[in-house]
């Protein structure tokens, strides 16, 4: 993990992490300048480097500012923008009524290299807006907590999500921000920025397994196809919930609703490090769609009591992972179908052996 590599000041934020393997190479590199974003980069070299030329980077047009060293070694590169975050409410009549957006790109973000521990591989993006009228953010603030993984295992805390080390994991979190509304429910804009001939796909499965994350059965992935459909390119997967506590638990569980994949070529998110990879005019040339994650249950009241809100979504290259049934639910599952098959198997030759006894010992009269 890289802070701020080749430049000396912490007032922007700009994180690479770099995971080389036997014939390649996986660059994830995270910023707050603009709206929070990470780019993922994958190279068919074990050597390839992230280069930044910070003087364009930061100015008003930071094309090329951020490239990978040498350029022929690049695969394959995607972004993901977290653009905005929406409030609304219900009125009496049941309309919907929003309040003005928070547009992250407007943030004012602490600087990380307080939270960096590169034994955790941890990191978090904090921050509040920069003007902020109805005193929201007085006592709370917006986080980006980000994670990256040497191997694959699984997360300790709900929702406990599958990993391998070709990902990297963003936890949303919302803490203590005051709610303009009497049952606010929140929505995060995320928005995806990628190559001609790569297609994005929302796929929902579910599954009678909910071991790791209690009453939870439902698991999103947002699939990069090549067109043709032949392999898969890279992923966002997450679990339907978010929480509403720091530790969480099962009954902390807050409704997560996924409200559509939409094409958004109208727009380049704002964010530096997108334009300066891709380019001012990634909006034309390049593919950029736009998913809306909606928290909060229908009547809005478990943010309203807690003040708290948790969402975690796995980033990474290839497949996402999938979900197998354990040792421990297989062998349950076993037993409560096994058991009974042996009852009637055991019930049918005992019945047969019944039938086929003589009950009588006297000998048939001619």
């Amino acid at each position: 993990m890289q802070y701020n590599p080749g430049w000396n000041s912490s007032s922007v934020n700009l994180l690479h992490v770099r995971a080389v393997g036997p014939r390649d190479t996986l660059h994830f590199i995270w910023s707050s300048i603009g709206a929070p974003a990470v780019l993922l980069v994958v190279t068919g070299s074990r050597t390839s480097t992230l280069g930044i030329d910070w003087s364009r980077l930061l100015s008003p047009a930071p094309t090329g500012a951020v490239w990978i060293d040498p350029p022929g070694s690049v695969i394959y590169a995607t972004a993901v923008v977290f653009t905005k975050v929406f409030e609304y409410d219900e009125d009496k009549t049941g309309e919907e009524l929003f309040y003005p957006t928070y547009d992250l790109s407007d943030f004012s973000w602490d600087s990380i290299n307080r939270t960096l521990n590169h034994t955790a591989l941890t990191a978090e993006f904090k921050g509040v807006p920069a003007t902020d009228p109805s005193g929201s953010f007085s006592n709370g603030s917006l986080a980006f907590r980000v994670t990256a993984y040497e191997a694959s295992s699984r997360d300790g805390p709900l929702p406990s999500l599958l990993h391998t080390a070709n990902s990297s994991k963003a936890e949303f979190v919302l803490a203590g921000v005051a709610p303009r509304g009497n049952s606010s429910r929140f929505v995060l804009e995320v928005a995806t920025v990628e190559e001609t001939g790569v297609a994005q796909k929302l796929r929902s499965t579910r599954s009678i397994d909910d071991e790791y994350t209690p009453t939870i059965f439902e698991t999103l992935s947002l699939v990069a196809e090549s067109r043709n459909g032949s392999s898969a390119r890279s992923f966002l997967q997450w679990k339907a919930t978010a929480y509403g506590s720091p530790s969480p638990r099962r009954e902390d569980n807050i409704q997560c609703r996924s409200l559509g994949l939409q094409a958004a070529n109208w727009t380049l998110p704002v964010s530096s490090i997108v334009r300066a990879y891709f380019g001012e005019d990634a909006g034309s040339t390049y593919t950029v769609s736009a998913i809306n994650i909606s928290f909060g249950g229908e009547d809005g009241k478990v943010y309203q009591e807690k003040r708290y809100l948790s969402w975690s979504v796995l980033l990474g290259f290839g497949q996402p992972p999938q979900d197998t049934f354990s040792p421990l639910v297989i062998s349950i599952m076993a037993v409560a179908l096994g058991t009974p098959l042996l009852m009637l198997l055991v019930g049918s030759c005992a019945l047969l052996f019944t039938q086929g006894k003589r009950y009588s010992d006297y000998e048939p009269i001619n």
